[in-house]
């Protein structure tokens, strides 16, 4: 890492630069070296994917925060800072349903109510659970977003311990069973009131609601059966997306009790493009034009996200003015269609002539009627009694 530049110097902006102003820099420096406009430099190529790390970073509110803070070791996907608790850069935070019933359980003693009314609803310890969900994200070109492609991810989830097996327990021991709670995970406390009896049911104290406990820890996860490790997956990026979230089935974390792993949740986005803009499944861009291509028309190359077109310009073509290409576009996300691609034409004017040069556009000027100009002589025709 010490060899890497400052990301805000490699994007040329200061560090309390908005989100505005890091997307500008972005698109202008993209378009500077992106390979198509630089085919065979490979200094140029190199500085692109400087770049595009600088801004996947920059980008995104909770990179920029650890970077900040941390340095590249703060947005290093191999950085791992975390002890028993992990590493302080995870991805998300996943919420157990069975933690939230426990929370009810302690408050509300499992909906038991006054006096034993409703009954107390216990949880059984030991049976499967599934894992929590891992969250994660992934960082697509334009045109592998369009296309569509596959990934692979790096991530780090909990994965059963090899050594325990997951039981928390050294080898040649076993947990046993809570004497507190006889392996129940959960304990009842009876106490009068005014108003009668009040039975409460609490997650036990002993061994924290898991029915058993342990003597003898596993030191190759401390007792707790599971263990981080860091994983890899592909995924297939489906063509069409447009910041969705994907799911990988049995890639999160381990279950309880033999219960099956949580799920991979793969937030993809995807990086601007410094010609096209999407607008739904639409492709938009501009194609710079000379007079004379607008004037006479001209046979033009217009890129595409399938490769380079030819496009004829008619006779008098006019500033802003788009034509469409259909089907162009981008594919609807499990579709067969596909979107058009919508481009403008900007009429380049130049801005260093020669002395001949002015004097033949001088005599092309004059030689030219009003009704040729169409709306230049609209124009006249509307303001000529105010010369009278």
């Amino acid at each position: 890492m010490a060899d890497k530049r400052d990301y805000y110097e490699v994007m040329g902006v200061p560090k309390n630069a908005s989100d505005d102003d890091i997307k500008k820099a972005f698109r202008k420096l993209a378009k500077q070296y992106h390979p198509d406009l630089n085919p065979g430099d490979k200094e140029a190529e190199a500085k692109f994917k400087e770049v595009n790390e600088a801004y996947e970073v920059l980008s995104d509110k909770s990179k920029r925060s650890r970077y900040d803070q941390f340095g590249h070791a703060g947005v290093d996907p191999s950085y791992n800072a975390g002890a028993s608790g992990g590493s302080p850069f995870s991805q998300g935070v996943n919420v157990n349903m069975n933690d939230v019933e426990d929370i009810f359980n302690s408050f509300f003693g499992g909906f038991g109510g006054f006096g034993g009314m409703g009954g107390n609803r216990r949880r059984n310890p030991n049976a499967p659970r599934k894992g929590t969900n891992v969250t994660t994200t992934v960082t697509v070109s334009f045109e592998e977003a369009a296309k569509g492609c596959k990934k692979t991810v790096t991530y780090t989830n909990e994965s059963v311990c090899s050594e325990c097996h997951g039981s928390g327990a050294a080898k040649g021991s076993s947990p046993k069973t809570c004497p507190n709670c006889n392996g129940t995970g959960q304990v009842t406390v009876n106490q009068r009131t005014l108003f009668g009896n009040v039975s409460t049911v609490r997650t036990c104290d002993t061994c924290g609601g898991k029915g058993k406990i342990v003597d003898n820890p596993c030191p190759n996860c401390r007792g707790t059966g599971r263990k981080r490790t860091k994983r890899t997956v592909d995924v297939n990026i489906p063509a069409g997306i447009n910041g969705e979230i994907l799911q990988v089935g049995g890639h999160g974390n381990a279950g309880i009790n033999n219960g099956p792993y949580g799920d991979l949740q793969v937030k993809v986005e995807v990086q601007p493009h410094p010609i096209f803009e999407r607008r739904g499944n639409d492709v938009w861009c501009e194609i710079p034009i000379t007079f004379s291509q607008a004037a006479l028309g001209s046979e033009i190359v217009v890129p595409t996200l399938d490769g380079k077109v030819s496009y004829t310009l008619h006779e008098g073509t006019q500033p802003n003015d788009i034509f469409k290409l259909k089907g162009k576009g981008i594919p609807y996300l499990n579709g067969k269609n596909r979107g058009d691609q919508y481009v403008k034409v900007i009429l380049e004017v130049p801005k260093r002539l020669s002395p001949k040069q002015k004097e033949l556009i001088r005599q092309f000027d004059s030689s030219v009627d009003d009704k040729s100009y169409g709306k230049r002589k609209d124009f006249f025709d509307r303001i000529k009694d105010l010369f009278k």
